[in-house]
């Protein structure tokens, strides 16, 4: 499976780290290929590392003005001109997306993934990983938003939480009839 994952560049502590390690090293394992931001820093460094390490292939869309934080050694990597550029790639490379911490860069693929799906331009599955209740927040809203009519389908139908990178992968693998 080509599992696009949207997350943050940043150096983060080990409460983040860990789980985003665990996952990569999963998905790696199973015989995955990451699509990411194609950074060679923080957290997308440490997954990176981690699915090729287990064994896994690396993907990698960056974009020109972060080009020379691009992952050397990746599989493949393109060069989007502008971020919308690069988000489209990222989507079109992948079989299913997965959420994990970041700033307002993975807020925003966030929502532009959930509002394909909302309005049927895609059913490609989508799980956030909400790692040591980084998401509650956005989950709480996004609840909101169903029970007061804002979501013309069931948040279920757009987005599973996940609260361990195990059962991540498992809910991606299952509906990719993997599992």
């Amino acid at each position: 499976m080509r599992m696009c994952v949207f997350l943050s560049a940043a150096d983060l502590d080990e409460r983040y780290t860990r789980p985003a390690r665990e996952f990569a090293e999963l998905l790696g394992q199973g015989g995955h290929t990451l699509v990411w931001g194609g950074s060679d820093v923080g957290l997308m460094k440490v997954v990176a590392d981690g699915v090729q390490e287990a064994g896994g292939r690396l993907r990698g869309v960056s974009v020109t003005f972060l080009a020379a934080k691009a992952r050397a050694g990746a599989d493949e990597m393109v060069i989007a001109k502008d971020l919308a550029e690069r988000k489209r790639l990222l989507l079109e490379k992948a079989d299913a997306v997965v959420i994990m911490v970041g700033g307002t860069g993975t807020l925003d693929e966030a929502t532009e993934i959930l509002e394909l799906k909302k309005h049927g331009h895609t059913e490609i599955p989508v799980v956030l990983l909400n790692t040591a209740g980084f998401y509650d927040g956005l989950k709480q809203q996004l609840l909101r938003m169903e029970d007061e009519g804002f979501l013309p389908r069931p948040l279920t139908d757009l987005v599973f939480f996940a609260e361990e990178p195990a059962g991540a992968l498992a809910c991606l693998e299952e509906s990719q009839g993997i599992a």
